[in-house]
């Protein structure tokens, strides 16, 4: 074989095994690159219906304040149910005054709440029994009693009844289910703490 003829098959075997790793390199790459795309796009449609869930049907909301102690303390992150059937003890977040509220449903439409002036709250002339309580408090209030919660309406409170502003004043009143964000139904932070509600 000449000279001429063994650099010919060298260069030809040499292209050859370029063209296969640089097939395989670029075969690698278009692979890399679909699989980059799709799992960006798969992340996108969860953040998307992650946010679609949590502002449409389980809102994540921070609390401010102290009118809720000892259940919720002013930093706790909870997690709430979008429903329209609220039952006595439930803790309900609403809209008053373009700010949201978080209280306890103390009576719903229809029923009668009378409160003694020691704090004792009576629904319907029974003793209401509120072991979520540290403290009994008559609180601040301008309403006449007996007092009957108007139809479609939700009468509440707060936990820490000696300085929550609730339903016991004519300014928030007994509040429209329109006004009702949702349940809380989970504690989510701090962590030590996170549970049902």
């Amino acid at each position: 074989m000449s000279r001429r003829q063994q650099t010919s098959v060298s260069a030809s075997q040499f292209d050859s095994a370029d063209w296969k790793k640089e097939k395989k390199r670029i075969l690698y790459q278009r692979k890399f690159r679909d699989t980059l795309k799709s799992t960006v796009a798969v992340l996108v449609v969860v953040a998307a219906l992650a946010i679609l869930a949590a502002t449409l049907w389980l809102p994540v909301l921070r609390i401010y304040g102290n009118s809720m102690t000892p259940t919720l303390h002013e930093g706790n992150i909870v997690a709430t149910v979008k429903t329209t059937e609220f039952e006595p003890g439930d803790v309900v977040a609403f809209y008053y005054n373009n700010k949201l509220l978080v209280k306890r449903v103390i009576a719903g439409p229809g029923d009668w709440v009378d409160i003694a002036d020691d704090g004792t709250v009576y629904v319907n002339g029974r003793e209401l029994e509120e072991p979520y309580l540290e403290e009994k408090a008559l609180g601040e209030t301008n309403i006449e009693y007996p007092y009957q919660v108007p139809e479609d309406r939700w009468f509440v409170m707060g936990d820490h009844r000696s300085v929550s502003l609730d339903s016991r004043t004519k300014a928030i009143g007994a509040i429209a289910e329109e006004q009702i964000v949702g349940k809380l139904v989970w504690r989510l932070w701090p962590f030590d703490a996170a549970g049902a509600l």
